[in-house]
């Protein structure tokens, strides 16, 4: 998912540009990611906050940014910046999303089958940074190690 860049990890070194730029637009940065699909690079910057995001906070986001990436060019080659929302189906994704999330119904794909099913639906109630338990809606428990699921999203779908 993340990319080498000059001066290593380029997910990291935007992070460290993107969160103080976040915060001084009362935004909150959920995610970050540098993908190639095709022959083009991505950098997709997800941005939050209570009562959600507009399109003036991701263009605010954008221009905000753009000078800061251009200055500190911790990405080699040429790439499309994407500033948008986690959506209404964010995936969680970062120890600080699992903890915030817990209570909520969550959807579940695992990598491999469980007991003949990939999809699972629940509520997270547990994450101790290696293992998330849900407990689905027949009552049953599922615990498994984050690194067994494709993803984990909000299920936010009944809202």
């Amino acid at each position: 998912m993340a990319g080498k860049g000059k001066g290593g990890n380029t997910v990291a070194a935007v992070w460290q540009i993107a969160e103080p730029i976040a915060k001084s637009l009362g935004l909150e940065l959920w995610d970050v990611r540098f993908v190639k699909e095709g022959v083009s690079w991505y950098l997709r910057i997800f941005i939050d906050k209570e009562g959600g995001v507009g399109i003036e906070d991701c263009e605010n986001m954008s221009r905000a940014i753009d000078a800061p990436l251009d200055e500190a060019d911790p990405i080699e080659q040429s790439y499309c910046l994407e500033v948008s929302s986690p959506g209404i189906e964010r995936e969680l994704v970062r120890d600080e999303h699992f903890e915030k999330y817990k209570g909520e119904k969550v959807i579940v794909r695992m990598i491999r089958p469980y007991e003949g099913r990939r999809d699972f639906k629940g509520v997270l109630e547990d994450y101790d940074g290696k293992n998330i338990t849900v407990r689905l809606e027949d009552g049953e428990g599922l615990c498994f190690e984050k690194k067994e699921a494709s993803f984990v999203k909000l299920d936010d779908f009944d809202n």
